[in-house]
């Protein structure tokens, strides 16, 4: 038997026939017995060669994802990460596994809301508890941004090393958190005036079976998914992977750090691919940039650190007219003289870091325009330049209590 334990493919063969008699009808607890005392602890690795083996043999993928979270409960405990590679603070893994600590928070309230309406029925307000329901799984939404990086990036680095089968069981899992998800929303927001019944009710029959599925896929990830690409997956690809992150975006959380692997060349960090810009936080064609700037319902003014006027929109409403003539003019001489030394005041402040803005309202036209001006800094708190941003608030200045349904001004 010794001979088996030490002996890394015996193990694997060994953990297929424990896997397989989940699909017999043994018990969890029964297999994690076994398992235990076969062998303590088994390298995450050899599980995910025991179901790509598996699925090689002619298991087909559907079914060990029906068993998925069975084979999950059942080696869990047993699975050593001892010897799993550190990631820094920027790397995919690590904003991977923050994004999981941000959606456990938002399962910590769950779970929390459910003890108490479990427990403690008689003091529960159903109307708050609902509202926090809604709220918790709206922010939840944000796991397909989580998944989309996981299935689209993560797998298709994956295939190139031959490793599909767990990945295949994976992505069908993630479909199944995503039908979870997509009931309780709709349970939620089909529930009126719910009583502390009908609130267990609910919890009963979606909202505890989503958080369970939700906090099971997370368990898979950190003990299988993200040991196995650590393994095979070069810091070249890692780099192309985060990359590739920026473009889908975040869940729940936003690095702060922005990794970059030793040895890579960086030239074209800030390159865009071709016909975009590149911002630090998305990316636009030249059409899409320029049509969201002009949708605005402001005027906006950019003068550079040189005072000279650099860029203005032009949407269908401005305040006050521009033509392109003023583009590389001091913005001095588009003012008239005599408000000339309140416009160096301005820019001075700015410049020597006294002020950050300075704002004025005024009747014009029938209208009451609010004028302001904000230093543009750069990362560095280096002076830019200058925003001028012009606004007709007349509405806002008649508007009166609160409009919360839908309402088109036309």
């Amino acid at each position: 038997m010794s001979e088996l334990i030490n002996n890394s493919a015996g193990r694997i063969q060994k953990l297929k026939q424990l896997l397989l008699k989940l699909h017999e009808d043994s018990s969890v607890e029964e297999v994690k017995r076994e398992l235990e005392e076969m062998f303590g602890t088994v390298p995450y690795g050899e599980v995910v060669q025991a179901e790509q083996e598996l699925i090689n043999e002619g298991l087909p993928p559907q079914e060990i994802q029906k068993y998925c979270d069975m084979h999950s409960e059942a080696i869990k405990e047993n699975v050593d990460l001892s010897m799993m590679k550190p990631v820094p603070d920027g790397h995919p893994v690590h904003t991977l596994r923050m994004e999981n600590r941000a959606i456990e928070a938002e399962l910590a309230n769950l779970r929390n809301a459910f003890i108490k309406i479990k427990f403690n029925r008689d003091s529960v307000n159903a109307d708050e508890e609902m509202m926090k329901f809604r709220g918790v799984f709206n922010n939840l939404t944000d796991i397909e941004k989580h998944y989309i990086k996981k299935e689209n990036i993560l797998f298709s680095y994956l295939e190139r090393y031959g490793v599909t089968g767990p990945s295949t069981v994976m992505w069908g899992k993630d479909d199944e958190v995503r039908g979870f998800l997509k009931s309780s929303l709709t349970a939620l927001a089909d529930t009126d005036n719910p009583d502390a019944e009908v609130l267990q009710g609910l919890v009963d029959l979606v909202l505890a079976p989503a958080a369970d599925s939700i906090g099971e896929m997370i368990t898979k990830e950190e003990k299988i998914l993200f040991p196995m690409c650590l393994d095979r997956f070069t810091e070249i690809e890692w780099y192309e992977i985060n990359r590739q992150c920026d473009e889908v975006g975040y869940c729940l959380y936003a690095p702060s750090v922005r990794w970059i692997p030793e040895g890579v060349d960086i030239k074209d960090e800030n390159h865009a691919e071709a016909g975009k810009i590149k911002l630090s936080t998305g990316t636009f064609t030249p059409e899409e940039l320029e049509a969201m700037l002009n949708s605005i319902p402001v005027d906006i003014t950019f003068v550079d650190k040189d005072d000279k006027v650099k860029f203005f929109s032009h949407g269908n409403k401005r305040i006050f007219e521009r033509s392109k003539a003023i583009l590389g003019r001091q913005v001095q001489y588009c003012h008239p003289p005599s408000s000339v030394h309140i416009v160096d005041k301005i820019l001075d402040d700015f410049k020597s870091g006294r002020q950050d803005s300075a704002k004025f309202w005024i009747n014009f036209k029938g209208m009451f325009v609010h004028i302001s001006y904000y230093a543009v800094r750069g990362a560095n708190g280096e002076y830019l330049g200058t925003a001028e941003i012009t606004h007709d608030i007349t509405e806002y200045k008649n508007a009166d209590g609160e409009r919360r349904l839908l309402t088109y001004e036309n």
